[in-house]
């Protein structure tokens, strides 16, 4: 088989397949391409039931245009909204606008990225959003507290880290009922979605908790080389979980597992683990997004915070181009997924649409990148 340019196949034969720890006879090989799809199943190009074969010209694979809106469409959607807020939208071209865009999309990219993971073994976590709340809500418990003397550094720290190790724990909680009881994922996490929101307010006793704390102040406000620390953590964020997906035998086995679970558990990969470590990095993230959404608002405030996150994180997994049955999944388009959220949001906003109507115009948007994903094949 012929990589598509600007993929890399993984090895096929029975040393390859060793090398991921896969079974030749059972498991479909794995295509990466970086930051885009990592991909369990039919040779990409090969077409499904009812899928019309791309054309040949000169040796190259040229799809038509259904082939490019299935493929590119989350790319094409936020060129064309960004050249409409160039156009229509009052001071978008300002550098303080894409500073605040790059901000607020940020623990939606993190949420996000985790999200696809997740997605990508066929599972779902709706606790994504109460998780965030969970975090901004254990980040006061630690001020004023720390190993030595209680300075405001080393509370910081310590609030963080702390904050962080909660949400893995209730990650790992969701991934250890799902991998080793056998309970459904949508189940687990919406039971974990109810049972964590209700903690994380209990913690605060519904009320908003300010923090004036100047560690979190310089996280969420601070710049290096002009780019907002925020949008420099869910940049670094997406990198690594693009490389981890390409070139690890965990992101292998991740996809793997996606494509079809009961071959990857007979040809010997760790499916429980894989799902174990899975969720908790779910957990971890929602975390770290839900210590920015805190530092940017100035205040913990767990009534708010991660509201409807687990849908907007769901929606901008499947805008990307990662399937809801797994098998595949996108990092490069998850980030682009959620940037076209985020700008639709702000767009909105701008020209003064109604919110009711703003979230019907996201749900046809969610609805129609379903239906080209049904139509790939996927």
């Amino acid at each position: 088989m012929t990589p598509v340019f600007g993929e890399e196949t993984a090895p096929t034969g029975e040393a390859g397949m060793a090398a991921a720890g896969l079974s030749l006879h059972e498991t479909p090989p794995v295509t990466t391409s970086g930051l885009g799809p990592a991909v369990a199943g039919p040779a990409p190009g090969a077409g499904g039931a009812g899928e019309a074969l791309p054309e040949h010209r000169g040796g190259l694979r040229v799809p038509g245009w259904s082939g490019l809106l299935r493929e590119y469409g989350v790319y094409i959607f936020l060129v064309a909204l960004v050249v409409y807020d160039v156009v229509a939208t009052q001071g978008f071209t300002s550098v303080a606008a894409f500073r605040s865009l790059a901000v607020e999309a940020a623990p939606l990219v993190l949420v996000a990225v985790g999200q696809a993971l997740t997605i990508g073994t066929r599972g779902i976590d709706l606790s994504v959003g109460s998780n965030m709340a969970l975090a901004s809500a254990v980040l006061p418990l630690f001020f004023g507290f720390s190993i030595s003397q209680p300075t405001e550094r080393h509370s910081a720290v310590l609030a963080i880290a702390g904050a962080l190790a909660v949400t893995t724990a209730a990650g790992i909680v969701s991934g250890a009922v799902v991998a080793f009881l056998g309970v459904q994922p949508l189940i687990v996490t919406l039971g974990m979605q109810l049972a964590l929101r209700g903690l994380a307010e209990s913690l605060t006793s519904g009320n908003q908790i300010q923090m004036q704390d100047g560690t979190l102040q310089q996280l969420a406000t601070g710049k290096i080389l002009g780019v907002p620390n925020m949008a420099l953590v869910a940049l670094l964020v997406a990198l690594l979980f693009g490389a981890v997906l390409r070139f690890t035998t965990f992101g292998r086995r991740v996809v793997a597992i996606g494509g079809n679970p009961r071959a990857s558990y007979i040809s010997g990969v760790p499916v429980r683990s894989t799902l174990l470590a899975v969720y908790a990095l779910g957990g971890l993230l929602a975390g770290v997004a839900g210590v920015l959404a805190s530092a940017y608002l100035g205040a913990s405030d767990p009534g708010d915070i991660g509201q409807l996150y687990e849908l907007l994180a769901i929606a901008a997994v499947v805008l990307g181009g990662t399937p809801l049955s797994g098998g595949r999944v996108t990092v490069l388009g998850t980030v682009a997924g959620a940037l076209v959220l985020q700008l639709l949001s702000n767009t909105f906003v701008s020209h003064n649409l109604q919110p009711t109507t703003a979230t019907m115009v996201e749900a046809v948007i969610i609805v129609a990148a379903v239906y080209f994903q049904k139509r790939r094949g996927n």
